[in-house]
């Protein structure tokens, strides 16, 4: 089934997102971390890429297995940039013949060192419109959004024409990338809103564990670091127990009212920690089955 069809339901789409091993890694791993999740229902769980698509197989099988032994939806990831036409082909060929509907369409990070640079598609907007024209009603194509902006992009207005591009191009809805600070999100969309940009926005949570990943993020995506979030790094980075409980009570914080502001979904990245994902919905258990109010 389309992803894109949850949305007409009218309460918000909750989702995971899980991330294959790295080589050499045994991928009953990933599978435990479904398995221990799966019950929570949720409307669809992602699968990542490696560092230039080097887990490209990996992750088609476990779209695969996510959607004929789970009996969950499943949203592919695929990278534009380090992989030939045919070899997206390939890769959009075997999800067909997995009953696999979704892709989430991305740049992608740069080939692996070593690797031939390929570069078929250098932009997501390119990848989304072959998809949607070799593929005629195949797929539902997912895009990934910034709201803070993408950290290669500084001009926020520009990166919005790049966002409204990949809409015309043919992705059905939008999931962020993770963010601390919700005001960033709620100005996003307000800012999505006066562009008539009017597909599903789905708000990417993460929630922090460990103080190495707050470093780690910030280099990678940029993401700022409001007041209430840095007292709680300061507080607990030395206690790594009350931190990861911090942790999932800030995500389960920045979730509530997200859902108070009618958001379209919520996109959590577990980081294949099943026990974290299970307290956070434990968390919101009631809330996720509330429609949101008139007008939102």
């Amino acid at each position: 089934m389309f992803i894109s069809r949850l949305f007409r339901r009218g309460t918000p789409v909750v989702s995971f997102e899980v991330f294959p091993p790295k080589a050499g890694s045994p991928v009953e791993n990933v599978y435990r971390t479904i398995e221990a999740i799966a019950d929570l229902d949720p409307g669809y769980v992602s699968v990542t890429y490696g560092a230039g698509g080097s887990s490209r197989d990996r992750t088609v099988e476990i779209a695969s297995r996510l959607r004929n032994v789970y009996g969950l939806e499943a949203l592919a990831h695929l990278t534009g940039m380090s992989h030939s036409v045919d070899e997206i082909d390939g890769v959009c060929s075997s999800l067909i013949a997995s009953g696999v509907e979704n892709i989430l369409a991305l740049r992608g990070d740069p080939p692996l060192e070593g690797s031939p640079e390929v570069r078929s598609y250098p932009y997501a907007t390119g990848l989304i419109g072959h998809i949607k024209e070799a593929f005629p009603g195949r797929f539902c194509v997912a895009a990934a959004a910034y709201p803070e902006g993408h950290v290669e992009c500084p001009d926020l207005e520009r990166d919005l024409d790049h966002l409204e591009a990949k809409v015309r191009a043919g992705a059905d809805f939008l999931i962020t990338q993770l963010f601390f600070d919700n005001e960033s999100f709620h100005r996003f969309r307000d800012r999505l809103a006066a562009r008539a940009v009017d597909v599903p926005l789905v708000a990417g949570v993460f929630p922090v564990l460990n103080a190495a990943q707050v470093q780690r993020i910030v280099t990678l995506c940029g993401a700022s670091l409001p007041p209430k979030f840095t007292r709680v790094m300061a507080r607990y980075a030395n206690h790594p127990e009350a931190l990861a409980e911090a942790g999932v009570a800030y995500a389960t914080e920045q979730i509530v009212d997200l859902l108070s502001a009618g958001v379209d979904g919520i996109h959590l990245y577990t980081m294949n920690r099943p026990e974290t994902t299970r307290r956070i919905m434990a968390n919101i258990g009631r809330l996720r089955r509330v429609a949101p109010a008139c007008g939102r």
